[in-house]
């Protein structure tokens, strides 16, 4: 969950775009494609120098409720109790969604929602008004970021959830659910991050000690966003892996919030790269590093990286493959048809090319099977919880043969291989709802000449879980508040047959654009469209006009949160 100023992306959409200082966590645009290669599974032999690395969770012990703070004095919210939905709280979530006509509307909170120091929350006046606001306007909940940089920041196994516990509780007396983020990625430095938020300080000393525990490019320089996935089943952050910190965070978060789970909590999104995504850092805005449309660059010169690749060369009898990653595969800025690599007829399509893009790929798979393995490990034992995994919706370059910045980030999707197929059927696995993003988009509102085919890209995915049998999700890329990207979102996710409906839609962001009196009151009108049962087939100025009636309800209210936002 990010910010910062998108205008460079949107292309003709720029004029009706008002883009918000708050944007998204996985920033300009984004999609998936992954390998055809199976994933690995129990009983099957891993990639090369990584082994599945298989954890035993103890079942969440029970616990007493939490202490339940004075309710809040919100004065405006008697003005709109009537149009409040249920607060009736359901163990079974799932069936819940399921027996709603619509599309439940989440909305993202700021990326500082939680202060730096864990222990309260930022603007804690504007929170409150802003989650009053948008409960009174239908909205299902909220997604907010658990920042691993936050909660864990003080030392290895000492976690400090005491804002977010202020949080959780102000959603819990609003009546508005949470999706909850297990956010084990730094917040700056990727597109859309208007604040810093590092790993913590001592998984950046460990990293700074051994500079292969960070992504690499070909350049050699390192990338701090996120642990190289190389080194998924080494213990190298203090004598534990990756793997086994993330599971001990989402087992420990499990444990702090036990009341809340299933009721309050209703999706766990696993963070499982840069920006939160199942993806390499192909892209980093950082320093002028890459910018909209560049085709990004390979990240698999870490030495776990590198040890892994000429394994898997070598396995195929081809040891020269094992050495690095593509010569010619240009750098950050470059368009595919400056690259021997990527252009039409490129080294993408010959052997050698879907050697390293299969392995490439596969690596990429086996970490979201492992983390997996271990969220559903740790929340097996909290029903009515959602687990759900984001998949970074890469469009430049998608109307390409070769799909060149999807297969930098690590997805194996070009005209002659389906990359999604093997990402959703993974997800299926495991149960987990595949959250897809540029839902909003538009083909036509993208530069032409970088073949952005969003629309394409959307259709494709939903078509890959559909296929595999699991939930899709979706977020809008860029902030946006106007009637088209709404029609786009209503038409996309939620005008559709039962069996093709996302199961939930998440707007970005929670910010004071938001709450201006227009945007506002479109956004109401929204909501509507999406969740309520009928909403959708009533005419325009009927929705117009109860959306009229919540602006004018929640007028204070919305009033404060813009200003206290702003400062």
């Amino acid at each position: 969950m990010m910010a910062l100023n998108l205008a460079h992306q949107t292309g003709a959409a720029a004029a009706a775009v008002t883009v918000a200082p708050t944007a998204p966590r996985s920033a300009v645009v984004a999609a998936a494609a992954t390998v055809a290669t199976p994933s690995v599974s129990a009983g099957a032999a891993p990639a090369p120098a990584l082994q599945m690395q298989t954890m035993t969770v103890d079942a969440a012990p029970a616990q007493p409720p939490d202490a339940v703070k004075p309710d809040l004095a919100m004065a405006c919210q008697a003005l709109v109790a009537e149009s409040l939905p249920d607060e009736a709280e359901h163990a079974d979530v799932a069936a819940e969604l399921r027996s709603k006509a619509g599309v439940p509307v989440f909305v993202m909170m700021p990326l500082d929602t939680v202060r730096k120091d864990g222990n309260s929350l930022n603007r804690r006046k504007a929170v409150e008004a802003s989650l009053a606001a948008l409960k009174s306007a239908g909205v299902e909940g909220i997604m907010v970021d658990v920042w691993w940089g936050i909660a864990e920041a003080d030392g290895p196994g000492q976690y400090n959830f005491n804002g977010y516990m202020e949080l959780m509780e102000m959603a819990r007396k609003t009546g508005l659910k949470v999706q909850a983020v297990m956010s084990f990625h730094q917040c700056g430095g990727n597109v859309g991050d208007s604040v810093t938020i590092p790993l913590p300080r001592w998984v950046v000393e460990e990293m700074d000690k051994d500079q292969d525990l960070a992504y690499t490019d070909r350049s050699g320089r390192r990338n701090y966003e996120y642990v190289s996935l190389g080194c998924d089943a080494q213990p190298v952050l203090k004598g534990r892996t990756p793997i086994q910190c993330y599971a001990d965070f989402m087992r420990a978060f499990r444990d702090r919030f036990a009341t809340f789970m299933g009721n309050t909590i209703v999706e766990i999104q696993v963070g499982m790269g840069p920006a939160g995504e199942l993806r390499y850092p192909s892209y980093p805005e950082s320093n002028g590093t890459w910018s909209f449309p560049g085709i990004g660059e390979f990240q698999c010169y870490d030495r776990y990286m590198l040890s892994s690749l000429k394994a898997a060369a070598e396995a195929v009898g081809k040891p020269e493959w094992g050495n690095a990653g593509p010569g010619d595969s240009g750098g950050y800025k470059d368009w595919p048809e400056d690259t021997g690599f990527f252009r039409r007829e490129g080294g993408w399509s010959t052997e050698y090319g879907q050697f390293f893009m299969s392995w490439y790929s596969q690596m990429l798979l086996e970490h979201g099977e492992r983390i997996l393995s271990a969220a559903t490990g740790v929340f097996t034992g909290s029903p009515g919880v959602k687990i759900s995994v984001k998949v970074a919706g890469i469009h430049w370059h998608y109307g390409t043969r070769s799909h060149a910045a999807e297969l930098t980030a690590g997805y194996y999707n070009t005209r002659q291989h389906d990359g999604y197929a093997p990402i959703a059927r993974m997800l299926a696995r495991h149960g987990t709802v595949l959250n897809f993003t540029c839902v909003e988009m538009r083909d036509h509102e993208q530069p032409q000449d970088a073949q952005c085919r969003p629309e394409a890209l959307v259709h494709q995915v939903a078509a890959a879980a559909r296929e595999a049998g699991v939930g899709l999700a979706g977020e809008n890329a860029l902030p946006r508040y106007d009637e088209t990207a709404h029609d786009q979102v209503v038409a996309t996710a939620a005008d559709r047959a039962a069996e093709d409906r996302m199961v939930a839609f998440t707007y970005l962001r929670m910010g004071p654009d938001l709450f201006q009196p227009d945007n506002w009151r479109r956004f109401a009108a929204f909501v509507k469209r999406m969740s309520q049962p009928g909403a959708r087939e009533a005419c325009r100025e009927q929705v117009e006009r109860e959306a009229e009636g919540v602006a004018h309800a929640t007028q204070p209210l919305v009033h404060e949160a813009a200003v206290e936002l702003t400062h």
